[in-house]
């Protein structure tokens, strides 16, 4: 199992716009950062955009963040970029076997841990803010923003 890269550039993404917010953030202008296709930041922006976390104002060009970064959690990030069906991060494999004694059994083994599993992930995901990390990075950049 391996998160997608969406969730990554998806914080990438913020911090730019919170960084260079005073400059025109175009899906180029992102790209050129996180070093991929600009169609792959508008899909995200337009998820994010979805989700209400950015407004993007196409024509001109530019993307504002829609809440302070205090206000953002990585769950929110990782439920508007991550395709995560409604029944869960795993998925079970289809069809066990119910005559044999394990894989009729499979399911009632392991859908309370994985469920357990998935909860202590997005409690971590709810515990963090873009203000953490932008935090982090306002430290290290400084006052040098290149």
């Amino acid at each position: 199992m391996q998160i997608s890269s969406r969730f990554t550039i998806a914080i990438h993404i913020f911090c730019c716009i919170d960084t260079f917010k005073n400059e025109k953030i175009t899906s180029e202008f992102l790209a050129s950062s996180v070093q991929v296709n600009p169609v792959i930041i508008r899909k995200i922006l337009g998820q994010l955009k979805k989700a209400g976390l950015v407004q993007v104002h196409r024509g001109s060009g530019g993307a504002e963040i829609s809440k302070p970064l205090d206000k953002i959690t990585f769950l929110d990030i990782y439920k508007a970029v991550e395709c995560v069906e409604s029944k869960g991060l795993f998925h079970f494999h289809e069809n066990p076997n119910p005559t044999c004694p394990v894989g009729r059994n499979m399911h009632s083994i392991l859908d309370e841990r994985l469920e357990h599993i998935q909860q202590v992930m997005e409690d971590e995901l709810a515990s963090m803010t873009l203000a953490d990390v932008k935090k982090d990075l306002d430290k290290i950049l400084g006052n040098d923003r290149t």
